[in-house]
This record gives structure tokens, C-alpha cells and sequence, in this order.
């Protein structure tokens, strides 16, 4: 694999954007991800899409776990799926993601588990997300989570 840069650090003592031989990483969420897989349509399809070409896919581990878990999921898939680049957990994650989904659902919002799981991987690691699935838009607003498309 090629030279990871090291993210800068912010105000708020998480990671800058993430960028891979001078390529910004973007990660996706399970839905965006499903609906590429089935062949749908979509700005985020198309996104994903290129960012497959470009080799600047980071898969967070939740969404590799959801994806698998699917019990059709032909091995093929799940192949391909697994030989995607994964974004690595780091130190005080769980705690993080806890507090983030804690900050959500005191907004009053919906805040699935594995949305916040998938949510803090990207913030910690200043990635972009790519996504169809309109919840994450609150982790959005708690955090400085970049969503795609825009």
C-alpha cells in the first residue's frame, strides 16, 4: 500500500482529513455501499464509484460486519469486500462513539448504533463519508462529519 500522511491535528484533538499519496481518503456508509452493489443509481453511487477507481475507498469496520452479514451474500461479494482497504480503530474510539450517539439522541434524533460506530471511524480519521442513508445527517450536525455528496 502506498504512504499514509500523518493528519494534522485540530482544535478539538482529532484528525484532520486523511489523504493517501496526496489523495483525499473518503470512507461509505452500508447503504451507499448496498445500493452500488445492486447496480441502483444515485449521486452517491456515482461517488462511490470513482472513488473505487481512484483507490481512495477506506471501508469502515462496521459497514464490512453489516455487509457480511447479509446471510445471500454471495462469497464473490463478500471476496471483493474483503479485499477493500479498512479504516483502523484507534484509542478511545468506543468511548468517542459512545459519546457521539449520546449527543445525537440528546438532540432528540435518531441515532442507530452502528450509524454512530461508522460516524466516528470517519471523524477520527477526518475522513469524508459518502452516503444515502439520510440519518447520518444528525452526526453531521453534532460533529464535523463531512458528508457526500453534497
Amino acid at each position: 500500500m502506498g504512504h499514509f500522511a500523518i493528519p494534522a491535528s485540530r482544535s478539538d484533538g482529532f484528525a484532520a482529513t486523511f489523504t493517501l499519496n496526496g489523495h483525499e481518503m473518503i470512507a461509505v456508509d452500508t447503504s451507499s455501499l448496498i445500493a452500488y452493489l445492486a447496480g441502483d443509481s444515485g449521486g452517491d453511487v456515482i461517488r462511490l464509484d470513482r472513488a473505487m477507481a481512484d483507490r481512495n475507498l477506506l471501508l469502515p469496520p462496521p459497514v464490512i460486519s453489516e455487509i457480511l452479514s447479509a446471510p445471500k451474500l454471495a462469497p464473490d461479494v463478500a471476496e471483493r469486500i474483503l479485499a477493500l482497504p479498512r479504516i483502523e480503530i484507534v484509542d478511545g474510539y468506543w468511548e468517542r462513539a459512545g459519546k457521539l450517539r449520546a449527543t445525537v439522541l440528546a438532540m432528540r434524533c435518531k441515532a442507530r448504533f452502528a450509524d454512530a460506530l461508522i460516524a466516528q471511524a470517519c471523524l477520527d480519521h477526518g475522513l469524508l463519508i459518502i452516503v444515502r442513508d439520510r440519518d447520518f445527517r444528525h452526526f453531521a450536525a453534532a460533529a464535523d462529519l463531512v458528508i457526500l455528496p453534497r
